[in-house]
């Protein structure tokens, strides 16, 4: 998903958000500046975060100027604190209470999305006297397009305002806003700049405090093309849990990291599944890869994610061949949207169904796969027999080019140029840092394909279906030609290359694309082991992850969306892959990577940052989303790697390979086959308990 930057002419800036207070509820998010205040009409480098502040809810802000003022004028910040679809606001009102340098009167709030918003203010008195003060909220909404606040488009007029007995409303295009308080505010007033105030007088005793309650009810006005609604309450992750662990940081990153998960969840119009949103606030809607990645992340803690995701997906997989969309027989799609997409920065425009993708088809089938391992209910497998065989024609047909290569071109010049998960217009390069012209065949895509088809295979024959020798010949010809095609030999040694040209030649940048290979059954023991000890080298891990390019390629910039910066899932996948492949101790290496930056993003993943430490801290990419699903599922490889653990439940067994990084660990709520397990491991990798586990599974430890 890439982020464009614009020229520096031109004076529309995609919004910064790593300062921001992010709060997501489905499809609803809120972004406000650090002490809780939302207000985009900033000049200037103000802008740069703060033209994304507003209530998004269905890609539109309904809601853009919230701020709060008690005596006159803001609390000054002290505080604050944000998980999940809640955060708290801590501050002073330092012109009321006592005189002195001690604050006596505190403002707090609290925020929590739920389907709308819910704030409660609560002004603390510990003064020696009653306060008496006004509470004042600024209210106002301009109704823009998702695209046009990612686009850093200034605020113009205000919506035009209802004043009510309790509040004020509002209403755009396709929605309605009325924000009311509890009690009844004693003045509603709209000022001449569009804003309305809400004041209410209060009188706080010596010790006391008063409560006032904001509510922000947001109903829909008209349907757009992709109206999903919250899905948090479909998913229970409430037993999962890394217990006893050496490494205290490693228990709250996980269980701050599945809760926001949970709230990115969203619930299918059509089917009611349920699915994870890729990423607030920019892309908090089903795509393709994100979507796939997440809930295969989270299968060890259970396959209802998973039963979701594969079924939303199904629906709208291709059955025409259309160009403009890049739609294909069997094609699974990237992303849909609610309205068009239109990147005023960039020129991009997508389609609301968007097939730009090369990886979703076999990322769908692998899914599937492991999450019939892990005891995914056979009817519901059965169901997805047919959009699973013609997933499988896309991979061996309309997907490969004549070479036989799995290969991607935008036919269309306003859509994703490259179509991996590295989708921005600079990520392939070579060695030497020039771009690679396409159509490109990625390494991972050609190792996708391979474990996508001989997973398949592997069901096929289970089911008693047809079309598991044609998917088995299919994987060997891709796995011959990683072999024979995608190995070079520059400085860095004998590697990975990360694609191959639309010319033949082998694109011999090093990159991080060579760990999505490990695992999947592309690669022989050797091969395995050569990309291990790369992957894990100087140039690509670092203290905070695995970098996307490495440092010595031409074009590294460790700040650059693809060529240099880290991004979470990828040094997630890369930990697991390196477990699948047998390479315990370097995936707990590149784990513990993991655990140094959650902790310093405050325990909730951005998309990417850069691995430059700033102090001890690595530094943010300002632009990044956050939370992003498959960030915040990357906490469930944390677990995947210190247990090793794969479930094979049609053939009976828990397979455990324990990494003896973490020291003694305790996994609970593993659902294998519907049952919830509890594996507890000692300090030198060894298993010493198993509990739970369903009748008929018995543990493997390889």
């Amino acid at each position: 998903m890439p982020s464009a930057a614009a020229p520096s002419s031109d004076p529309l800036r995609q919004p910064w958000l790593h300062e921001l207070a992010v709060v997501v509820a489905g499809n609803a998010t809120l972004l406000s500046a650090p002490d809780g205040d939302l207000d985009p009409r900033a000049d200037g480098a103000q802008a740069d975060g703060a033209r994304a502040q507003g209530l998004l809810v269905d890609d539109r802000r309904v809601l853009a100027v919230l701020r709060l003022e008690v005596g006159g004028e803001p609390a000054s910040p002290v505080a604050s604190r944000v998980v999940g679809s809640g955060a708290g606001f801590l501050g002073a009102a330092r012109g009321l209470g006592d005189l002195g340098p001690d604050p006596t009167v505190e403002v707090e709030r609290r925020r929590e999305l739920d389907g709308g918003l819910v704030e409660r203010v609560t002004v603390r008195s510990r003064a020696s006297v009653p306060v008496e003060t006004d509470v004042v909220w600024l209210a106002g909404a301009d109704g823009l397009d998702l695209a046009q606040v990612k686009a850093g488009e200034p605020v113009g007029a205000l919506l035009p305002a209802q004043v009510e007995a309790d509040g004020v409303s509002w209403q755009d295009d396709w929605h309605a806003t009325r924000l009311r308080q509890d009690p009844a505010p004693d003045a509603v007033e709209l000022r001449g700049d569009g804003v309305t105030a809400l004041t209410t007088r209060v009188s706080v005793p010596a010790g006391g405090e008063v409560t006032l309650v904001l509510r922000a009810e947001v109903t829909r006005r008209r349907a757009s093309a992709f109206d999903a609604d919250a899905g948090a309450s479909l998913v229970d992750w409430s037993s999962a849990a890394l217990e006893h662990v050496a490494d205290r940081r490693v228990a709250p990153l996980v269980a701050a990291s599945l809760a926001d998960l949970r709230h990115l969840l969203l619930r299918d119009p059509e089917g009611g599944d349920v699915f994870a949103g890729a990423g607030t606030p920019w892309y908090l809607t089903l795509f393709g890869r994100d979507s796939l990645w997440a809930a295969r992340m989270v299968l060890p803690f259970g396959t209802d994610l998973a039963a979701g995701t594969l079924r939303a997906l199904a629906r709208r997989q291709g059955r025409r061949t259309d160009p403009a969309t890049g739609e294909a027989q069997g094609k699974i799609p990237h992303e849909l949207r609610r309205h068009v997409y239109r990147d005023e920065v960039s020129g991009m425009v997508l389609p609301q169904v968007y097939y730009g993708t090369v990886d979703a088809t076999a990322l769908w089938v692998s899914l599937l796969v492991d999450a019939w391992r892990w005891g995914l209910d056979e009817a519901v497998v059965r169901d997805l027999l047919e959009p699973l065989h013609a997933a499988l024609g896309w991979l061996t047909g309309p997907g490969r080019d004549t070479d036989g290569l799995v290969r991607y071109l935008d036919e269309t010049g306003t859509g994703l140029a490259n179509q991996g998960w590295k989708d921005s217009g600079d990520s392939v390069r070579r060695r030497d840092g020039s771009l690679a012209p396409g159509p490109i065949a990625l390494v991972e895509a050609q190792a996708y394909a391979v474990e996508a088809l001989r997973g398949a295979a592997g069901l096929l024959r289970a089911l008693g279906e047809p079309g598991a020798e044609d998917a088995e010949k299919h994987a060997v010809e891709l796995e011959d030609a990683v072999r024979q095609r995608f190995w070079v030999t520059t400085d860095a040694g004998r590697h990975l290359a990360l694609a191959v040209d639309g010319e033949g030649r082998a694109v011999d940048g090093l990159a991080s694309n060579m760990g999505h290979v490990l695992g999947t059954g592309a690669l022989d023991d050797a091969e395995s082991a050569a990309v291990a000890a790369t992957l894990t080298g100087e140039e690509l891990l670092d203290g905070f992850g695995v970098r996307t390019l490495g440092r010595g390629n031409g074009g590294f910039n460790p700040i650059g969306y693809h060529t240099g910066s880290i991004w979470t899932h990828d040094t997630a996948v890369c930990a697991w892959n390196l477990a699948r492949a047998g390479f315990a101790d370097e995936a707990g290496r590149v784990a513990v990577t993991l655990v140094a930056s959650g902790e310093s993003f405050g325990r909730r993943w951005p998309e990417l940052y850069s691995g430059v430490p700033f102090g001890d801290a690595p530094t943010p990419y300002p632009a990044a989303c956050r939370p992003q699903a498959w960030s915040a599922a990357s906490a469930a490889v944390l677990a995947s790697v210190a247990l090793g653990v794969e479930a094979d439940v049609p053939a009976g067994e828990l397979r455990l390979r324990p990494s003896r990084t973490f020291g003694p660990v305790t996994v609970r709520g593993l659902r294998v086959g519907g049952a919830s397990v509890t594996v507890r491991t000692g300090a030198d990798g060894s298993v010493e308990e198993v509990t739970g586990l369903p009748e008929g599974v018995r543990v493997v430890v390889r």
